[in-house]
C-alpha cells in the first residue's frame, strides 16, 4: 500500500481528518486538484462563525443558553420527516452536543479565539418549536476563515506523517472484492492561479494509489450551477434562471457521483442552502463571484415589482423561507432599500476577504471600523463600485436608479412610495402592529445589537438620516445540505443501509455528516463547525 488512509480534498474536513490520523502515527495521502494556494478550500473564504453552546462568550452577555434549547431549535429547523433521516438525524445529535460540549475548549486548546459580540443569526419569526435560534449562538473566529484552517493546517505540516499531492484530480475509486483500497485520476499542469481563481485543467499525467481506506471530503455542489438546478426541490419553486456563486468554480460536486459508482449511496440531493442577500463582487476572483450580505433587521425588503415580503421574511431571520417566496414571485432578485445611517451600522459582507480587520486580527482597526463612525470600508467600497447599488437623496430618483438595472423597468414608484411611507409612520410610536419594526425594537434590547449590529430605529425619508439607498439582492449559491449516506464512524453506506468497506467521508460532501445532519435547514455557523466535527470523527475512527 502506498498509505494506510487516503483523504480525497484538502479543505477543512480532510486537513481536520489528515490532523487526526497523522498524529496517531498514521501514513497519509491527501489528494487535491487544486494549487496548494487553495489549501483549506472554502473554509478559507468564509467568514469564521461557529456555532455554540452555552459558551463563555454568551454567558458574558447575559445569553442564557443550554443543551436543551438548542436541540429544540435544531429540531424545529430540520424538520427531520424522512425514513433515512436515521442517521441525519443521530448526526445532529451527535453535533449539538459537541457544540454544547467539548468543542470550544478543543479549539482553544489549538489557539483559535472569538470576538467577544455573539452573532444572531437565523432568528426565525415563528413560534417556539419552529425554526430559528431561540438566542444568539454565531461565534466569529479571531481571524475568520484563515483563523480556523490555520491550526490543522500546522498540525498536518508538524506531524510529517502526510504526502500532500496537489493538481492530483480523482477520476475513480478503485475497488477490490468489495472493498474501496485507493483511487485513480489525473495529474493537471501546474498552476500559479491565486487563490480560488479558476486554475488549468491540463492533462499531465494519471495516478494510481492504495490504501487501506478512503475518506472523501471533496466539499459541495455550489460552483455547479447545473447540478444545482438539476437537484433543485419543487417546494423551493422554480430554479432560478440567474444565480451568482459564494464559492469558486472548482466547487463541482463531481466526487459525489465517482463515490455513488463505488458503492455510496446519495441521500437528500434536494437539501440546499442559497443565500437571497447576494451582491455581485465588484472585484471578482473565481467566475460569477458573489458576497452575501450580512443583513441587520432594518432595511426594508421589496419584492421585483416593489411589493414588501411578507412576516416574517425580514433581513437574517429566514434564509430558505425567503428563497422560497422569491422564486414563486417569477423574478429572480430583490430590493433593499435603507438609509446611509442603516448600512453604516447593519451592513457587514460575508467571507474573510471583505473583513480584513478581523482577518488580520488587528484590534485598532476593529474599534476604528465596527465601533467608530462610518460604515466599515469594504461596504463602503461596494457602495461607490457595485453594479447593484443606488444611491439617491430622493425616493423617486431612487427608483428611476432601480428600473434601470434590470432589463425592463418594473418599479413603480408611487408602490415603493406608499410601502415606504407607510413604513416611517410606524416609527412615531414606541409600538406598532409593524412586526419588524417590532422586531428591531426586540434586537435592540440585546445588547451586542444595540452597540454594533442594529441602527436607532428612524423614519427612512429623514433626510438626518440619508441618503437613501437601494441594493439590488440576487440569489447566491452555497452549501449542499444532502450528500453521503454515512453512518456514526463516518462510514460510508450503501443503497440496502450497509457500510461499504473501506470507504468514508466528511464534510459538505456527506452533508457534513450522515447525509444531511441540518435537515431542510441550518441555524448558521454549523457548516464549518460540521466540517470540524466530522473530520475529526472520520479521523478517529481509523486510528
Amino acid at each position: 500500500m502506498d498509505a494506510d488512509v487516503i483523504v480525497v480534498g484538502g479543505g477543512l474536513a480532510g486537513l481536520v481528518a489528515t490532523a487526526e490520523l497523522t498524529e496517531a502515527g498514521k501514513r497519509v495521502i491527501l489528494v487535491e486538484q487544486e494549487p496548494e494556494a487553495s489549501l483549506g478550500g472554502q473554509a478559507f473564504w468564509s467568514l469564521g462563525g461557529l456555532f455554540m453552546v452555552d459558551s463563555p462568550e454568551q454567558r458574558r452577555l447575559r445569553i442564557k443558553d443550554s443543551h436543551e434549547l438548542a436541540w429544540q431549535d435544531w429540531l424545529g429547523t430540520a424538520g427531520f420527516d424522512r425514513p433515512d433521516d436515521l442517521w441525519p438525524r443521530r448526526w445532529a445529535e451527535a453535533y449539538v452536543d459537541f457544540a454544547a460540549g467539548e468543542k470550544r475548549a478543543w479549539l482553544s486548546a489549538m489557539g483559535v479565539k472569538w470576538v467577544p459580540n455573539v452573532g444572531w443569526a437565523e432568528r426565525g419569526g415563528y413560534g417556539a418549536i419552529g425554526h430559528g435560534n431561540s438566542v444568539p449562538r454565531f461565534h466569529l473566529t479571531w481571524g475568520t476563515g484563515p483563523g480556523v484552517v490555520e491550526p490543522f493546517e500546522r498540525r498536518v505540516r508538524a506531524a510529517g506523517g502526510a504526502a500532500l499531492r496537489f493538481r492530483h484530480r480523482v477520476d475513480a475509486l478503485t475497488v477490490t472484492a468489495g472493498a474501496v483500497d485507493g483511487v485513480a485520476g489525473t495529474i493537471l499542469a501546474p498552476d500559479a492561479c491565486a487563490r480560488g481563481a479558476a486554475s488549468n485543467r491540463d492533462e499531465v499525467g494519471s495516478f494510481d494509489l492504495r490504501a487501506g481506506a478512503v475518506i472523501v471530503t471533496s466539499g459541495g455542489i455550489g460552483g455547479n450551477h447545473e447540478l444545482v438546478r438539476r437537484n433543485w426541490p419543487s417546494r423551493l419553486g422554480k430554479p432560478p434562471q440567474n444565480m451568482i456563486s459564494g464559492v469558486p468554480a472548482h466547487v463541482d460536486g463531481r466526487m459525489l457521483q465517482i463515490t455513488a459508482d463505488a458503492g455510496g449511496a446519495i441521500i437528500h440531493p434536494d437539501r440546499m442552502w442559497h443565500y437571497t442577500e447576494g451582491i455581485r463582487n465588484w472585484d471578482p476572483i473565481w467566475p460569477l463571484h458573489g458576497i452575501r450580505i450580512l443583513p441587520g433587521p432594518s432595511s426594508l425588503w421589496l419584492d421585483a415589482a416593489g411589493t414588501r415580503l411578507p412576516v416574517p421574511l425580514f433581513p437574517g431571520f429566514d434564509t430558505l423561507g425567503t428563497l422560497a417566496h422569491i422564486t414563486r414571485t417569477g423574478h429572480d432578485h430583490t430590493w433593499f432599500v435603507l438609509t446611509q445611517k442603516i448600512i453604516e451600522k447593519e451592513f457587514a459582507l460575508s467571507g474573510s476577504e471583505q473583513n480584513p480587520d478581523v482577518t488580520g486580527k488587528s484590534i485598532r482597526q476593529l474599534l476604528r471600523t465596527r465601533v467608530g463612525s462610518g460604515a466599515p470600508p469594504p461596504v463602503e467600497a461596494f457602495k461607490r463600485h457595485g453594479a447593484d447599488f443606488v444611491v439617491s437623496n430622493d425616493l423617486r430618483t431612487l427608483v428611476e436608479g432601480m428600473n434601470r438595472l434590470t432589463d425592463t423597468p418594473l418599479l413603480d414608484p408611487e408602490t415603493v412610495t406608499a410601502e415606504v411611507v407607510a413604513r416611517d409612520r410606524e416609527m412615531d410610536n414606541p409600538y406598532t402592529k409593524d412586526l419588524q419594526v417590532t422586531a428591531i425594537h426586540g434586537a435592540r434590547r440585546y445588547l451586542s445589537d444595540r452597540l454594533t449590529r442594529v441602527a436607532t430605529p428612524h423614519k427612512l425619508l429623514d433626510p438626518a438620516a440619508g441618503p437613501l439607498i437601494a441594493v439590488k439582492l440576487h440569489i447566491l449559491t452555497r452549501k449542499t445540505l444532502g450528500g453521503l449516506h454515512t453512518d456514526l464512524s463516518g462510514r460510508v453506506l450503501n443503497a440496502g443501509g450497509e457500510p461499504v468497506e473501506g470507504l468514508y467521508a466528511a464534510g459538505e460532501v456527506a452533508g457534513f455528516g450522515g447525509g444531511g445532519m441540518h435537515g431542510y435547514r441550518a441555524l448558521e455557523g454549523t457548516f464549518l463547525g460540521g466540517c470540524l466535527f466530522s473530520g475529526r470523527v472520520a479521523g478517529r475512527s481509523l486510528r
